[in-house]
């Protein structure tokens, strides 16, 4: 299989593109960044793209899956615009191309309560692309929606702090809906699941995420 990232620059991204490299049933590993990760592999193509300009490397969005990890902070967005643009204008434009390509699987990391329908900005944001994306009718669509991720070496305070007040909150038996995972752990299902699940648009809420072998 053809592997396909946007988001590699990212946590779960980076995480997601080495274990890709290592897993013999991806042929290829094709990713498209807005700045180079400085990293040489047989199996790995990187394209340094200006995602704005999507018809300048639209021909080169085929494979067989496009994995979304990409995504980020209204604090290093700087305004709910420029958030929006980031999360929701570049997966869907990159979908849309992904699928006249005839690219036959998606899988989307969106979030924990992402809803269309939520009066929460982020959620709502999230849900309303989870939507956009299923008009598109992709052969299979998978959506990962996680709680708080562990992230290598984060200099996120308030991630630090949530993740353990929700550790301990887990110790007690409450919060397991919002049980934190790992990004290693979440890459290796996201690369699992368009191997294992079926056809068509499957939602993995956290507890499916944690119990999908």
């Amino acid at each position: 299989m053809k592997a396909l990232v946007i988001g590699a620059t990212g946590s779960t991204g980076k995480e997601l593109v080495e274990q890709l490299l290592e897993d013999s049933d991806y042929t290829s590993v094709s990713i498209f960044v807005r700045r180079s990760i400085g990293k040489s592999h047989p199996k790995l193509t990187e394209h340094v793209v200006d995602f704005s300009k999507i018809n300048q490397f639209s021909a080169l969005i085929t494979g067989d899956v496009l994995f979304s990890c990409i995504g980020t902070t209204l604090k290093l967005a700087g305004s709910k615009e420029n958030q929006w643009k980031i999360d929701f204008d570049i997966p869907s434009a990159v979908a849309v191309e992904a699928k006249k390509n005839d690219v036959k699987s998606f899988v989307l990391v969106s979030s924990y309560g992402a809803s269309s329908k939520s009066t929460i900005f982020y959620s709502k944001m999230k849900g309303k692309l989870e939507d956009y994306i299923a008009t598109l009718n992709f052969e299979q669509y998978l959506v990962f929606r996680p709680g708080p991720l562990i992230r290598k070496n984060t200099d996120r305070l308030g991630e630090k702090i949530s993740v353990r007040l929700i550790k301990t909150l887990n110790s007690i038996g409450l919060l397991k809906k919002l049980k934190p995972i790992s990004t290693a752990f979440l890459a290796q299902k996201l690369i699992k699941a368009p191997k294992k699940l079926s056809s068509g648009m499957i939602i993995l809420e956290v507890r499916q995420i944690l119990e999908f072998n």
